[in-house]
């Protein structure tokens, strides 16, 4: 996979992932206490490491771009 593909990846994870936090039935699985609270932080974090791990690739790809551009 290259860079721009893992990054394409990791994208679509985040955006599924994000729809899920926000989804109304998640929200009240973690209102009724359905699911242990810590469930919501657990899902916070992965978006945090998730969106940290974008942006070192966002890095990688955009160096990649220049230097395809300068040849």
């Amino acid at each position: 996979m290259s860079p721009i593909e893992i990054l394409q990846e990791f994208n679509s994870c985040y955006l599924k992932i994000q729809a899920i936090a926000q989804d109304e039935n998640w929200l009240l699985l973690i209102a009724d206490k359905k699911i242990d609270s810590e469930a919501a932080t657990h899902v916070g974090d992965v978006l945090h490491y998730l969106g940290e791990a974008m942006g070192c690739l966002e890095e990688v790809v955009e160096v990649k771009f220049n230097q395809d551009a300068e040849v």
